[in-house]
């Protein structure tokens, strides 16, 4: 059975990164058997001035309404593998760490932490205060991984969309997936 993907977009500023690994993911199709896409209310308005364009359904991917709790991935027995929240705002974050389940998305993220599966969250704040440390803190005991929207300059890039693509890629290389891209120490990279 191929891999079952899901990303979830919350209202944190960083639209960047969302379009960026789902266009990412549709060049990886042989890795996985099915993607599906949950966004918030607030995270369409930050896209449309992010993007300066409105959030488009892209072809080959599923998408669910953020209260749609018949999803296939509200329930443990979807088996999807990977859950990546980017952004992940701090608000998602405090209610996923304190068990919060008020939507698909905090509810997926339930799932996923009880299944022992992959989580992903793309914490998108600066700076933190101690309330978002401690919720990372409890995410991070609890099996998920805090991926910082934090750029790395290594690899030069020129423009903003290389930027942002240090961190989809960083992204990528933490939810499993065979990509190129930059790394260290490696020649002709």
């Amino acid at each position: 059975m191929g891999r079952k993907i899901l990303i979830a977009i919350t209202g944190a500023s960083g639209s960047i990164y969302p379009a960026q690994l789902i266009d990412k993911l549709l060049q990886l199709k042989d890795q996985w058997e099915e993607v599906s896409v949950v966004a918030t209310d607030n995270a369409m308005e930050v896209w449309a001035v992010e993007m300066q364009a409105p959030f488009e359904n892209k072809k080959g991917v599923k998408y669910f309404n953020k209260n749609d709790f018949s999803a296939p991935f509200a329930s443990g027995s979807g088996q999807y593998d990977t859950m990546i929240i980017a952004p992940c705002s701090m608000g998602a974050l405090g209610r996923i760490a304190n068990g919060i389940s008020n939507d698909l998305i905090t509810r997926a993220a339930d799932v996923i932490l009880k299944e022992r599966r992959k989580l992903i969250c793309v914490a998108r704040e600066t700076p933190y205060n101690l309330i978002h440390i401690q919720n990372m803190e409890k995410i991070t005991l609890a099996g998920g991984i805090i991926c910082p929207a934090t750029p790395s300059f290594y690899s030069v890039p020129k423009t903003i969309q290389e930027l942002a693509q240090t961190v989809t890629d960083r992204i990528l290389d933490l939810a499993g997936f065979d990509i190129k891209s930059f790394r260290w120490g490696v020649e002709g990279m």
